[in-house]
């Protein structure tokens, strides 16, 4: 029996992992000026960060429609026996409920499975890509379904912005956060807990934020995966790959480009850090402690052949 997994854009997969591991996306909407675009296929992702600035007129997002991804089942499963379908967070969108539906449509009750996330962007792409290695591999609807359930327990995503006003445009976040950033002149920053955004601090550099991030990784041992998601910074995303490849081997770095689905809410300056873990994250205390023999022990040199570029 063979399984498939399908997924929608916001998981803004690498193209290349998306046909290395015969993943299924099925894209989002945006709408421009009355114009509906598919994510990632009708507009480029540079053209909707250029609109998004330039533009007075609000650009807009829409889900998959039951019926696009009961076309899209419809397809793998003239080639592949069974689904995994995971979505995007449902407490952010009504993707989940969209696949649930289509799944109703194709009447493939027991051959598919859809899965709630309960994160977005390569929060969900982390998720997605540890079930199909073992479909890939072989392994059965059962054995890819709690690799899926496994794996969303072990990520953790954080997010930094130039600013929250797209993010509060798009009704992702209350008002009174949006004008914190605002007001202050301060880089915000996110993360998300059980599928909602929460607070994660507040920066007033993008160094500083890009430090943040990576203070957030050290924190965890065992990590499996990492993934960075720029909207119209690589060569931020590159460097932080650079400066993470000490700590995982940079095949299990990804970097992608912030899809114009979510990229709408995040605008120009999003950077996203996406990371799978068995371990749970370290307290303050054994992180204070860790920090001090790293001191005492391993004196910080660089190593010239990483080539890693300063943070500016």
């Amino acid at each position: 029996m063979t399984v498939r997994v399908v997924t929608d854009s916001t998981a803004d997969l690498p193209a290349e992992l998306v046909r290395e591991l015969n993943i299924t996306v099925v894209p989002a909407y945006i709408s421009i000026k009355g114009r509906s675009y598919r994510d990632g296929v009708d507009i480029s992702q540079d053209e909707v960060y250029k609109k998004l600035v330039e533009s007075d007129s609000p650009i807009t997002t829409s889900q998959p429609t039951p019926n696009d991804f009961a076309t899209a089942y419809k397809h793998v499963l003239k080639e592949a026996d069974e689904i995994v379908s995971i979505q995007a967070t449902s407490r952010l969108s009504g993707i989940y409920q969209s696949a649930v539906q289509a799944r109703e449509m194709v009447n493939a009750r027991g051959r598919i499975e859809v899965v709630d996330s309960a994160s977005v962007s390569m929060g969900l792409g982390l998720v997605t890509i540890a079930a199909a290695r073992l479909a890939k591999a072989g392994v059965s609807l059962s054995g890819v379904l709690e690799e899926s359930h496994q794996a969303i327990k072990q990520v953790h995503i954080w997010a930094f912005f130039d600013t929250l006003k797209y993010v509060f445009r798009g009704g992702r976040l209350g008002k009174a956060s949006a004008l914190l950033g605002t007001m202050l002149t301060v880089r915000p920053m996110l993360t998300m807990k059980d599928g909602i955004l929460h607070p994660a601090g507040l920066v007033r550099t993008r160094a500083r934020g890009m430090e943040k991030l990576l203070d957030y990784v050290r924190k965890f041992q065992n990590v499996q995966d990492i993934g960075i998601v720029h909207s119209t910074t690589p060569e931020e995303a590159q460097t932080l790959r650079c400066r993470l490849s000490a700590l995982l081997d940079k095949n299990r770095i990804y970097v992608s480009k912030l899809g114009p689905a979510l990229g709408v809410h995040g605008g120009p300056g999003t950077l996203i850090l996406a990371l799978r873990a068995s371990d749970t994250p370290r307290t303050s205390m054994e992180d204070a402690i860790e920090k001090a023999r790293k001191r005492i022990q391993l004196p910080s040199f660089r190593s010239p052949k990483l080539n890693c570029l300063p943070l500016s």
